[in-house]
């Protein structure tokens, strides 16, 4: 069925606002899932979830890496906006071999998918719909995605993707939104401390490396 109504979905969404966007997927879904990193620009999917759908739950996938202003500003988020958030952990053993390999220097790869990718696979397994917050400008292959697309045997809905950096710090702004702390700092994508540097866009994610995604939102 989503294979078959996945163009008239696009059709559909691309016409509408933002939050009509995410209306429209909330009513036509039973199963939505939503995350969020709680990075520089995660406030606006956060803010519009908060008034569509409140208390709808929200995954934030803890890798043990986060740096501890993502955690303030997470804490700070879910006040505000009275989230419901519900932490997702990789598996404990897993996770202290990517620690004392320390995995993120010579296979980041596996190191994101031990912490990042298989905490989340069970919860997938129970959603037909995953929304999250990547929006097209953050890097090139984001920007060749579209507003509903599919993964495996899930669609992905990107109600932002089609949004520039100018609508979002107006966004953020004109609500009254707080910023990340680090943004200041000239973090402008920011994840894990060992793989994250100051950068525009996602130049400062695994700057090293030619790797660009941690395999959550893979195509």
């Amino acid at each position: 069925m989503y294979l078959v109504n996945k163009e008239k979905i696009n059709q559909s969404l691309s016409t509408k606002i933002v939050d009509a966007r995410v209306a429209q997927v909330f009513n036509s879904f039973e199963g939505v899932l939503v995350t969020s990193s709680f990075g520089t620009t995660s406030a606006v999917l956060l803010h519009l979830v908060s008034r569509i759908r409140p208390d709808h739950p929200i995954y934030f996938i803890d890798t043990g890496y986060h740096f501890e202003e993502t955690l303030r500003y997470k804490k700070r988020l879910t006040r505000l906006l009275d989230l419901n958030v519900i932490d997702l952990r990789p598996d404990p053993r897993r996770h202290a071999m990517t620690e004392q390999q320390q995995l993120w220097s010579q296979d980041a790869g596996r190191c994101c998918r031990v912490n990042k990718v298989e905490p989340i696979k069970e919860i997938k397994e129970k959603h037909d719909v995953w929304m999250s917050g990547l929006i097209g400008f953050q890097n090139r292959h984001r920007s060749t995605l579209r507003i509903i697309d599919r993964q495996d045997e899930m669609l992905k809905f990107y109600p932002l993707i089609d949004w520039g950096s100018s609508l979002v710090r107006e966004y953020i702004a004109g609500h009254g939104l707080p910023q990340h702390p680090l943004k200041e700092k000239g973090y402008h994508s920011v994840g894990c401390t060992h793989c994250t540097a100051p950068g525009v866009g996602r130049e400062g994610r695994w700057s090293e490396q030619s790797k660009t995604e941690c395999g959550l939102h893979r195509k």
